[in-house]
């Protein structure tokens, strides 16, 4: 069995490679193509339809006419999720928090962060309004002022706790704004 990469003559260097397979009279061509994830980025390889390989970032072969395709790719950078969230306190006045919360895929779990979770985003989203809504009726809206950081570390814990199932680390959650209803404010 020999083999060898070759470029075919009016290809561009762009192109994939053919790597060519001789053995006795057969001749067989295989369709190489290259995929290139960028830094701080994998690349999801499924053979068939099932997961295959990671591929990180640099040069990475994948082999369509064996059923290789790319399925996808994640960022491994640290991300930022905004979310408003309205509720009422306590004393039945609606606030409306801004809570941001940074975030990012763990690199020993990229897996379970491609395959077990569709949206990251809007499963955070959901934690964070359930957190905002099971904590903030109980107390005034005074309390929710002094209490932010208090808020934002049960935010924080809750997502730790849920998400890390997922491959994902939580590495800060703020409350960043507190906007009490537009009657509240006018009244101040």
């Amino acid at each position: 069995l020999v083999s060898s990469v070759s470029p075919h003559p009016q290809q561009s260097a762009k192109s994939p490679c053919h790597l060519i397979f001789n053995r006795s009279k057969l001749h067989l061509k295989m369709v190489l193509f290259c995929i290139c994830p960028e830094q701080e980025t994998v690349e999801f390889v499924e053979s068939c339809g099932k997961f295959d390989k990671v591929a990180y970032p640099g040069f990475n072969c994948i082999i369509p006419c064996m059923g290789q395709v790319s399925a996808g790719s994640l960022s491994l950078r640290v991300q930022q999720l905004d979310v408003r969230c309205e509720t009422k306190t306590k004393d039945n006045v609606f606030v409306t928090l801004v809570v941001s919360v940074q975030y990012q895929v763990q690199k020993e779990n990229v897996y379970d962060a491609f395959y077990k979770l569709t949206d990251s985003r809007q499963q955070i989203s959901s934690y964070i309004f359930d957190v905002v809504r099971a904590t903030v009726p109980k107390m005034n809206l005074d309390d929710v002022f002094v209490e932010k950081e208090e808020i934002a570390k049960d935010i924080k814990d809750e997502l730790t706790k849920s998400m890390s199932t997922y491959g994902y680390l939580i590495i800060h959650a703020l409350v960043n704004d507190i906007e009490p209803a537009n009657k509240v404010k006018e009244a101040m």
